[in-house]
Order: C-alpha cells, then sequence, then structure tokens
C-alpha cells in the first residue's frame, strides 16, 4: 500500500509545524480529507479519523467559542491512534487545547496560508498523484511536441535508439525501460521513470548515458501525461 508520510505533505505545501515537529513520520493512506464539522458538536458516529484533519475559518470560529473543557474533550476524541495530522488553513492559530490534545497522542499540528479551499485543493491533489496504484510497463516514454508517447515491442527492436534520436531532434525523455504508471484522476495516465532510472537511457554498443548531462536539463522531464502508445 501506497503512503506519504505528513513531512512529505509539509514539504511539498510548504506548511508550517505549529507542534509535533517529532511526530512528522506518520503516515497517511489516504488521499480523502475531512472537514471536522460534525465532530466539533459532538458527532461522531461516522467519523473518518484516518483521513487528514483540515480546520478552516468556519471549524476554528466553533472551537473558539467552545469552553475549554468541551473544546478539549471533543480534541481528545478526535486525536485518535490512526490521525495522522491537524492542518489549519488561512495561517489560523489552533486553541491551546487543540494543542494538547495533539501533543497528548503524537499528532502534528501544522498550519498554511491558502484559504481552506485552495489548501484542500493542493492537498488532495498532491496525495491523489502519491498514493494512486501503480503499474510498471517495459518501454521507453517520451515528450513529444507535449504529448507523450509510449514507445512498446520486444525487446531489441530499437526502442531507446528511436528515443535517442528524438532527444538529439529537441524532444525530452520521461523514462527508458521501465515506466511507473498512475492515474492522477479519472482520465489522466502519468508515467514516470523509477527514481534509479531518472534521466537514464540504455544504448546497445554504447551503455548507459545519461541524458540529463550529456543534452542538458530540457532534454528530461520527470514526468507525463501519457497521450499515445506506439508499438
Amino acid at each position: 500500500m501506497e503512503v506519504v508520510t505528513v513531512r512529505e505533505l509539509k514539504e511539498e505545501l510548504s506548511l508550517e509545524v505549529i507542534s509535533g515537529e517529532e511526530y512528522l513520520e506518520r503516515e497517511i493512506t489516504t488521499s480523502d480529507i475531512s472537514r471536522p464539522g460534525l465532530e466539533l458538536s459532538g458527532y461522531f458516529n461516522y467519523y473518518p479519523s484516518e483521513r487528514v484533519q483540515l480546520f478552516g475559518r468556519s471549524e476554528h470560529s466553533y472551537l473558539s467559542k467552545m469552553t475549554s473543557d468541551g473544546r478539549l474533550l471533543v480534541m481528545r476524541r478526535m486525536a485518535r491512534v490512526d490521525t495522522p495530522v491537524f492542518i489549519f488553513s488561512r495561517g489560523l492559530k489552533p486553541e491551546y487545547e487543540v494543542l494538547q490534545a495533539a501533543r497528548e497522542n503524537h499528532i502534528p499540528v501544522l498550519k498554511g496560508r491558502a484559504v481552506t479551499t485552495q489548501l484542500f485543493s493542493n492537498i488532495t491533489t498532491f496525495l491523489q498523484e502519491r498514493l494512486a496504484p501503480r503499474i510498471s510497463k517495459h518501454g521507453v516514454l517520451v515528450d513529444v511536441y507535449g504529448l507523450g508517447i509510449m514507445i512498446v515491442g520486444e525487446s531489441g527492436i530499437g526502442k531507446s535508439e528511436t528515443a535517442l534520436e528524438l532527444i538529439k531532434n529537441g524532444h525530452r525523455l520521461v523514462a527508458d525501460d521501465r515506466i511507473e504508471l498512475h492515474k492522477r484522476d479519472e482520465y489522466t495516465l502519468i508515467g514516470e521513470a523509477p527514481p534509479i532510472l531518472q534521466n537514464m537511457i540504455e544504448i546497445r554498443g554504447l551503455g548507459i548515458i545519461n541524458v540529463m548531462t550529456l543534452f542538458g536539463a530540457g532534454a528530461v522531464r520527470q514526468n507525463q501525461q501519457l497521450n499515445l502508445i506506439v508499438n
């Protein structure tokens, strides 16, 4: 199962740690996000505790009007063993009881400067891409005039050599030999190279070539939407 750590989410979205720096290795396993309005009112019949818990202006305002004991009680009920992180949007500062409940249960508390809807979208997009199921295919993926073209076929027919000629003519390499594919959304398939093979292409008679070193950074890209398969 694919997982993302809270630290990776923090670094990707430039979030600020309010408390729990030592707990940033907690794992996020779903791209779904919860805005816990019902839970703050005391309704826990269905509480998706495994999700990122995102607090916007509405949730923050509701919390601020609760009594100290009420805040601590509800936040302790929200801070469960599988809850990965509490995040506040708009740079909002959480109440002390939020931090207390989070510390007691080893949950980091972060904040972002973006408005809640934008932060929600950014988190969702990042998690959907990172947590999407992945498959590995044999072939070569190149960016030709902005189109992702995957060249497939039997070993030795010249896929890498074809890709090299395209690179010489100003196009870009995404992956050679092994292509990792995952869905960004219902209609978009993304391909990339495994980390160990990034920027590399193997040519018969020459060996393994670092395309970035030989042709420059403009000759490679990290990932690309798949538009066409050529056999």
